[in-house]
């Protein structure tokens, strides 16, 4: 009898100013399509103050999931929540440049939402590649991608890029259709009542 394959893995990057909805919703839906995900703090594990006031709790420290003291996982999905301050600590972080450049060079997921594709830019992740993002950060980002103005999701090969907290629900089924499929995106969508 074959053995039931382990779940895909997902790996949540949080930052001081995270956007809050960005980062639950996205955690929620896709642990309630079975994906294995790991909220880890890019500053350690303490909690982290989001954007409008709201703590986070993160699982582990960055820097143990990534050097190994904490298993030295790989992940599936790699997901930058935004929020404008949790956007530009990661873009100054070398350990999540250093996370990216390994997810991209693995041909893995990785998925940035609101102000968070900034940091794929100062990491020159996906560049060329079709994305999109908060409004106001399309100037910052037309110039190295294909910018996408009117799609609220935007998925191009391994990257997925959404624009905004309103659209999350569609970023995070997004990345559940890559990792699971369409059939898992249907059977997660009714009970969330999201139609």
């Amino acid at each position: 009898m074959a053995s039931t394959p382990p779940p895909p893995t997902g790996l949540v990057i949080v930052a001081d100013g995270a956007e809050e909805m960005e980062t639950v919703i996205t955690v929620d839906v896709l642990r309630r399509a079975g994906i294995d995900v790991t909220v880890a703090g890019l500053s350690g594990k303490q909690p982290i103050k989001c954007s409008r006031g709201i703590c986070i709790v993160p699982d582990v420290a960055l820097d143990n999931v990534v050097d190994g003291r904490d298993g030295g996982h790989t992940f599936d999905a790699v997901i930058l929540p935004g929020g404008l301050a949790g956007a530009q600590a990661m873009a100054a972080s070398e350990l999540v440049g250093h996370v990216l450049s390994h997810q991209q060079q693995a041909g893995r997921l990785i998925g940035a939402i609101c102000a968070a594709p900034v940091a794929l830019l100062e990491h020159r992740i996906g560049l060329t590649k079709r994305l999109t993002s908060h409004p106001s950060k399309a100037d910052e980002l037309r110039r190295d991608y294909q910018y996408v103005d009117d799609q609220r999701v935007v998925v191009d090969g391994q990257l997925v890029t959404s624009r905004g907290p309103g659209t999350t629900f569609e970023f995070a089924l997004a990345i559940v259709d890559k990792l699971l499929g369409p059939e898992k995106v249907t059977e997660i969508s009714g009970p969330m009542v999201l139609k």
